[in-house]
């Protein structure tokens, strides 16, 4: 399928799809549209039916012979004890949920968490290693990886020092899963990091003492380090690779930015080289559950049990020689409705599979969003700035069509004061854009390569202008 093929029409994917209302009961206050759509998931998640016991679908790994869920767990947005803190750098994890989602998935038959020692500003890896550690280690597999993005981490005994770390906080003996995290920057990075210290030729002599299982990494960059990486399959043998797949990313990765690579050029050559792909960001985020309302109006007529995460997810797991399929569950509904995805997984037809990653994704490239995957690598601001908030807000205003033009939108005054509002609910005044002094210091965490103050300025300036001229 090349990028010219885009002729599918709206009628015929309306009749291969049913869809849903937003599958997620989003945890920030938006526009007025998108509220009314999340209020409507919210009802149907307390209408849905109990996802079956023993009928997930399980991939082998060639490898190790492993068979992995197809639905992970991303131990990445672990709910917090005060929900107004949730975004907090210093929020405390609440263990007991965590607990109680990790017991359900293991009951329904997810056995692939996967975290990393950034994640939830640090706190990840011990918190999934207290609910882990409660269940019998040949119950799941665990995935980590090393995050040593910090130039302070690059040396060998830092970085050996992380590795043995995450071990100690995950509380096992051995890693199943290990990852190089985010590679992609440029290969002066990737040697600076991996080769010229030593720990790479490390963490291969750790793989054959059977201390990691299997070695992989995860891809956020450019092509040409993407190609490096696998000509020298032949020097590591790479056991995975994680990589960023859905369909929006399967032909427009690298028109929304254009530092990513198309899905289907990255998944191409995982399968040429016979390598399973562990899929990250299937939702983009969430983006790909928060569809403008008219989409979800449109599709809701066809089938309104269906979620629209459920097409996402059900997208990404048809792929032949995917492992396992990535999502950061923070709600009990979130993991019930991606459990009723994948217990089973009944794989999307062909025709199914493109008039999503056509038809679908045209529709969406064109609201030129900002592509903030909520992944939180900008945080913590040392300003206090929530710029994932700010960013999601924002996004989900322009989907609804809320976003206040100025002169000649018949309803400036209407949605200049839905925005404001919306925009406090949502994000803190301390923490809103106007704060934001341009240091740059979130700007090379960013896996999307979104210019973060740039996108804050305008943001800021158009939240400016809306509180000077309050009438059109």
């Amino acid at each position: 399928m090349t990028k010219k093929d885009k002729n599918i029409s709206r009628r015929s994917f309306l009749k291969l799809f049913g869809a849903g209302t937003v599958a997620t009961a989003a945890t920030l206050a938006g526009c007025k549209n998108a509220n009314k759509a999340e209020e409507q998931a919210a009802d149907e998640y307390k209408n849905q039916v109990e996802p079956p016991v023993g009928q997930m679908t399980y991939r082998e790994n060639p490898t190790t012979k492993d068979k992995v869920s197809i639905l992970g767990y991303g131990m990445m947005r672990l709910p917090t004890k005060d929900s107004d803190s949730a975004r907090e750098s210093q929020a405390e994890i609440d263990q007991e949920t965590v607990n109680r989602l990790v017991d359900y998935a293991i009951e329904h038959g997810v056995n692939y968490f996967d975290t990393s020692p950034v994640y939830c500003q640090g706190l990840s890896e011990h918190s999934t290693g207290i609910a882990l550690s409660r269940h019998p280690r040949d119950k799941y597999f665990v995935a980590t990886k090393l995050s040593n993005f910090n130039r302070d981490y690059w040396s060998f005994e830092k970085a050996k020092g992380m590795y043995l770390n995450s071990m100690k906080e995950l509380q096992v003996d051995y890693i199943d899963y290990y990852l190089l995290h985010a590679v992609g920057g440029g290969m002066e990075e990737f040697n600076g990091r991996y080769i010229d210290n030593g720990i790479m030729d490390f963490l291969m002599e750790e793989r054959k003492a059977g201390r990691i299982r299997n070695l992989g990494f995860s891809f956020h960059g450019y092509k040409t380090v993407f190609d490096e990486m696998m000509k020298r399959h032949s020097q590591y043998h790479w056991d995975f690779v994680q990589i960023e797949l859905n369909y929006l990313d399967w032909n427009y990765a690298d028109e929304i930015n254009n530092r990513n690579v198309d899905a289907s050029y990255l998944y191409g050559e995982l399968k040429k080289k016979g390598i399973p792909a562990v899929i990250m960001e299937p939702l983009l985020g969430g983006r790909l559950a928060r569809l403008p309302q008219y989409i979800v109006n449109e599709l809701k007529k066809f089938d309104p049990t269906k979620s629209v995460a459920s097409w996402a997810f059900r997208y990404a797991g048809t792929y032949e020689g995917v492992l396992t399929v990535l999502s950061g569950m923070t709600y009990m509904e979130h993991l019930k409705d991606n459990l009723l995805s994948y217990c089973p997984l009944v794989p999307l037809k062909e025709t199914g599979m493109r008039s999503l990653d056509v038809e679908i994704a045209q529709r969406i490239v064109g609201l030129e969003n900002i592509p903030c995957n909520d992944c939180k690598y900008c945080m913590p601001c040392p300003y206090g700035i929530d710029i994932p908030a700010i960013f999601i807000h924002y996004n989900k205003c322009k989907n609804e069509g809320s976003l206040p033009y100025g002169v000649g939108d018949a309803k400036y005054r209407e949605h200049r004061r839905q925005y404001l509002i919306s925009l406090d609910r949502a994000v803190p005044r301390d923490r809103q854009p106007d704060h934001c002094i341009q240091c740059g210091q979130c700007e090379p965490h960013c896996p999307q390569n979104i210019r973060i103050p740039r996108e804050l300025r305008k943001i800021d300036e158009m939240i400016e202008e809306l509180k000077r001229k309050p009438f059109v």
